[in-house]
């Protein structure tokens, strides 16, 4: 098998080129549509992409929802995705998104660190439980927030829901591809970071993946399902591309799965 094909989603969507450009400028529009409902550029570490937005719904908050977003590890900060908090913000719940160091700079498991910091620090600033997803290199984040021991005890009992969108769950396979140049994926980190060799979680997960996706990440959102004993849900017609952007309508399929 081609594992280069097999895992450039940009190859396998027609026009694929066109949805960054879209989604930042539906981005920008969000954030500026909140005014002082949006929170921008709240560190939560010392690097200069330790950094997270967090969105205010109108009164105060059912709780906290955290998307983290994708572009393997190596693309794309947490500025393109704002207009996704939308649907959970419109069923009164706050919405943090943060982003993180790119490699090569680091390797995934700092990323990884990362996050497991992020999340206590977006936490502190919202009461409630938690309900986390992400996207893609962000599902696979998320997923690994579900390790035993990676959140501090008192916010991993907060945790309601975990929701990994197109998750990259097994690492081994882009050993075989040339974005591990940039990745610098080892067989130990590949063990490591893998979230199909963690245990199964406490908390309840939905996988979810687009339906018209490639074979390559139906195949790991379905085994991640099973590793874990969850559900998994594959919408038909939706690709790596556009299955997140339902997360804008408060009354979508996935936003009700993340939100129940």
């Amino acid at each position: 098998m081609d594992m280069d094909a097999a895992y450039s989603n940009a190859d396998h969507v027609p026009g694929s080129a066109g949805y960054p450009p879209r989604w930042s400028a539906a981005a920008e529009a969000f954030r500026k549509g909140l005014g002082s409902r949006a929170e921008l550029d709240l560190a939560y570490g010392g690097h200069a992409r330790e950094r997270f937005d967090l969105f205010h719904p109108e009164g105060a908050p059912q709780g906290l929802v955290v998307f983290v977003h994708g572009g393997y590890w190596k693309a794309f900060d947490k500025s393109t995705w704002s207009h996704l908090a939308a649907g959970p913000l419109a069923r009164g719940w706050a919405v943090a998104m943060p982003s993180y160091t790119l490699c090569p700079e680091v390797r995934i498991a700092d990323i990884t660190r990362q996050i497991a910091a992020a999340v206590p620090a977006m936490a502190a600033r919202v009461e409630g439980p938690i309900r986390l997803t992400g996207h893609s290199a962000g599902g696979h984040l998320v997923a690994r927030m579900c390790a035993p021991g990676m959140l501090p005890g008192p916010v991993a009992a907060r945790v309601a829901r975990v929701v990994p969108i197109s998750p990259v769950a097994d690492l081994a396979p882009l050993m075989q591809t040339a974005m591990n140049e940039v990745l610098q994926i080892d067989p130990q980190e590949a063990e490591a970071e893998s979230p199909i060799h963690q245990p199964a979680p406490q908390v309840p997960v939905t996988v979810w993946v687009g339906g018209a996706e490639l074979p390559a990440f139906l195949d790991q959102a379905e085994r991640l399902a099973t590793c874990w004993g969850v559900e998994w849900r594959a919408p038909r017609g939706q690709h790596h591309f556009n299955v997140i952007e339902p997360l804008a309508e408060p009354d979508s399929p996935l936003t009700q799965a993340l939100l129940t």
